[in-house]
């Protein structure tokens, strides 16, 4: 059966063809002039230079594997103060809170830095540009911000407010002070702390109710926060590794308080802090600073200090121990109490006591010491009992006892294994300035009283003198034993 169309009826077969070539024809051109009209629309897409909202992302630099940074290369991004660690993937920037783990790229200026080309910074630059920046870490097992500047601390709204910042014109950063990094359940217990700086921080607060002169460290009490181990591993540690710096100039802002916590380490706290503890959740007040360090820093490894990243060691951490031999007749210290505060806050634990006939009792308390002084006399021959490359202070009285020392004392160390530090006292430390004139011969001119006698000798300068140390002239001497025990 054939159906004709009404197309095929109308026209011959010869018509038909030039009908479909012209059609054919029209509609090539037409779309040639589609192409040239819109051309310019047709091009890549434009990159969009998008701000985020402060509560959306982060926009502060964060830097990954602190530890060893490189000669800035290439371009200036924001004053120089850009950086990100371009070797593993755990040293990588990252964007969004920080408990969060987000892009592997940072935005500067609007546009996206790989991290394949995204120069990196030196430790000295950073040092040199100290005046007012905030640096944040991110390390495998914590994270925390350094920021120097005119610092607000709003214990309110758990914030840290810096109004100007060389590094970005704006930042903020959410951190929980707590380092266990990656341990969601530990962190359920941590207050967040907000971070805030440049046009970010257009709430900072206008009145400082409280400012103070030293640096802030800003921690949290939770966490795992009374099991012995973590105590120590995730707190402890981690604060003198912080902390140890400052010498016990220092304050302490803790989130999260627990005060059983802060009894049963109190001994401790107060040997790295020698202010009181300010709890913080607590705090109306505005408290102002020029240094606050956000969260611990701490390594990887449990219960660990790398010597060879730190300039403190486990064995630092352990304190060295002091034993101040103490005397009640003569030759005695007359101020020990302040001699013992000085030691304590140079990080030693001090024993003070005399020695007495118990001889293994004696043996024991002096072999767990690192240190061991007190004034020239019999007393001193218990440094027998110190253990192996400890250190021997013997106090030398005025008197011309340079030779008994060195004698007596000195030279039998070394034979020993021990390091020896000899303190000459100076007139004004000796009790004899109370018993004769300042111009008289046995404070001038003791070799005269040698060339009398022995016993003359011995009872003036053996059994008339005391000893009260210049205890800012000792502490040199107690400065210098610590780095013996450290070499």
């Amino acid at each position: 059966m054939k159906y004709d169309t009404i197309f095929a009826r109308s026209f011959s077969r010869y018509d038909q063809k030039k009908l479909g070539y012209g059609a054919f024809l029209g509609c090539l051109l037409i779309a040639l002039s589609f192409c040239i009209v819109f051309k310019p629309y047709l091009g890549s897409l434009p990159v969009l230079n998008m701000r985020m909202p402060v509560d959306v992302g982060l926009k502060m630099l964060r830097i990954t594997n602190s530890y060893s940074f490189e000669k800035l290369r290439g371009g200036d991004i924001r004053s120089s103060m850009a950086t990100i660690v371009n070797e593993t993937s755990s040293s990588e920037i990252e964007m969004g809170e920080s408990d969060t783990t987000g892009t592997n790229e940072t935005i500067s200026n609007g546009n996206a830095i790989s991290s394949s080309t995204t120069p990196v910074i030196n430790n000295k630059d950073i040092t040199q540009q100290k005046e007012m920046k905030t640096l944040c870490h991110v390390e495998e097992r914590t994270e925390f911000c350094e920021m120097y500047g005119d610092i607000r601390v709003d214990g309110k709204s758990s914030t840290v407010f810096m109004a100007a910042d060389t590094m970005l014109e704006s930042g903020s950063w959410v951190i929980r002070p707590y380092s266990r990094r990656g341990d969601e359940q530990a962190f359920k217990r941590v207050t967040k702390w907000f971070i805030k700086s440049g046009v970010d921080a257009y709430e900072t607060p206008t009145q400082c109710d409280q400012r103070h002169n030293v640096p802030a460290i800003i921690f949290s009490k939770a966490g795992y926060a009374g099991n012995n181990f973590h105590d120590y591993t995730d707190i402890v540690l981690p604060l003198y590794l912080t902390s140890r710096q400052f010498y016990g100039e220092v304050k302490f802002l803790i989130t999260d308080k627990k005060p059983w916590w802060i009894k049963k380490f109190r001994n401790i706290l107060q040997k790295l802090s020698t202010y009181e503890l300010v709890d913080i959740d607590k705090e109306v007040n505005v408290h102002c600073f020029t240094s606050v360090t956000v969260g611990l820093k701490r390594y990887p490894q449990e219960l660990k200090i790398d010597s060879s990243k730190s300039p403190y060691s486990m064995k630092d951490f352990r304190k060295p121990r002091l034993f101040i031999l103490s005397r009640k007749s003569t030759r005695a210290f007359t101020n020990t109490n302040a001699i013992a505060g000085m030691a304590t806050r140079l990080g030693y634990e001090v024993v003070v006591t005399e020695v007495d006939s118990h001889v293994a009792r004696v043996a024991e308390m002096v072999n767990s010491c690192d240190v061991m002084m007190g004034v020239h006399g019999a007393g001193l021959t218990n440094m027998i009992f110190l253990p192996e490359n400890a250190i021997l202070i013997q106090v030398i009285p005025i008197g011309g006892f340079e030779w008994l020392a060195k004698t007596d004392f000195g030279e039998p160390s070394k034979d020993m294994n021990l390091r020896y530090i000899g303190y000459q006292i100076k007139t004004e430390e000796s009790t004899l300035i109370q018993q004769y004139p300042p111009d008289h011969e046995v404070l001038n001119d003791p070799y005269a009283i040698q060339r009398r006698g022995w016993y003359e000798f011995k009872s003036i300068y053996l059994q008339k003198q005391n000893v009260n140390l210049d205890v800012e002239r000792f502490r040199i001497t107690l400065l210098r034993a610590l780095e013996l025990l450290h070499q």
